[in-house]
Parts: structure tokens; C-alpha cells; sequence
């Protein structure tokens, strides 16, 4: 069994600790309130937006060290919408691992609204969570809890893929947001 911390309590977080202990693992999840509680997980998720990435970063990120560290975070600029905000040849996955250059970073679930995470499924697809990443073992066991949660992982490449799914990511928020698709709806997967 696998403890997976989540740091923050919003609708991602809650979901992703409902895959995780419907998997069996344990869940540790602590808000912005929580800062005097250690990380305890071999996992942890950043289930935050992406603007309070350096102040998370800054509190715990001698407590994620030897971690695996999964960035689920899509940095658009929230007040317009019309781009994201790190440079076209990086990411914000990216920018963690820099940060955090003793923990093992993973991008997934950032191509995943709460719904699809919650209800296992978009249309008649199971519900797929693309993970990057550049050490094969972090990858291995995110994608054991996410199958044993009942979703489907799909391995999407080295953490420098992590662009392209934060741009995915951007474009499925932009289309929810305009109403163009629902929130309980997304891009799905098809084997």
C-alpha cells in the first residue's frame, strides 16, 4: 500500500484522493491551513494553482525531497485566458523539477477536470491520465494507483512532454470555460 499526500483540498484534490483510496492506498490531504503538518507520502500530489506553485514550493520543498512529485497544474494566465505563462520551451513541470532538483516530477492529471476523475469515465471512455516524466519508476507507480483507481494511465513521455499536455490542458479549460464543452465532459482516449 502507498501513502500519497495531496496538497490541496479543492475539487482536483478531492478527486484525486478518491482514485487513490478507491485503489486501496492511503490518502494524506492537507490545505493551505496545513502548513504544520509534515508530508508523510512516497507521492505527492500538488493539487494547487499554478500561481501558488513557488509559495507551496517554498514552505515543503525540503519535506518532498526523494518524493515523487506530480504536477497537475495548467499555467494559463487565469485573468484572460489567452495563454499560458511560461515560456514556449518549458513548462511548469518543468520548472518544479528545476526547483526541486532532489525529487522525482511527474506531469499528470492536468489534463482531467474533478467530474471525469470522479465518475471514471468521459462518454463510454474510461477516464485516461497522461503521465510524463523522466524516471520510469515515479511514472510506474503513479500509474499503479491510477489503475488501481480504476482509470486508465497511459505513459506520454519524457517530463519535457509536459508542455504539450499543459497546452492540451489550457485548450480544454478554454472551451469549458466558454461553454463549449462541459465541465463534467473533456478529451478522451480512444485504445
Amino acid at each position: 500500500m502507498t501513502t500519497v499526500s495531496i496538497l490541496g483540498k479543492g475539487n482536483m484534490g478531492s478527486a484525486i484522493a478518491g482514485i487513490v483510496e478507491k485503489g486501496g492506498n492511503t490518502v494524506e490531504l492537507l490545505g493551505s491551513k496545513d502548513t504544520d503538518k509534515p508530508v508523510s507520502g512516497e507521492i505527492v500530489v500538488l493539487a494547487v494553482p499554478y500561481p501558488a506553485v513557488r509559495e507551496v514550493l517554498k514552505q515543503r520543498g525540503d519535506q518532498l525531497a526523494d518524493k515523487v512529485v506530480v504536477d497537475i497544474t495548467n499555467p494559463l494566465n487565469f485573468e484572460t485566458f489567452d495563454s499560458l505563462t511560461v515560456p514556449a520551451d518549458s513548462s511548469a513541470a518543468a520548472e518544479i523539477a528545476a526547483a526541486l532538483s532532489g525529487s522525482r516530477v511527474v506531469k499528470a492529471f492536468n489534463t482531467n477536470f474533478a467530474a471525469t476523475l470522479a465518475s471514471g469515465s468521459i462518454g463510454d471512455q474510461p477516464t485516461a491520465v497522461l503521465i510524463a516524466g523522466d524516471d520510469a519508476e515515479a511514472k510506474s507507480q503513479l500509474a499503479e494507483i491510477v489503475t488501481a483507481g480504476g482509470l486508465r494511465a497511459i505513459d506520454a513521455g519524457s517530463l519535457s512532454r509536459a508542455r504539450e499536455l499543459e497546452a492540451l490542458g489550457f485548450l480544454q479549460i478554454t472551451l469549458a470555460a466558454a461553454e463549449k464543452i462541459p465541465w463534467t465532459a473533456g478529451f478522451a482516449v480512444q485504445a
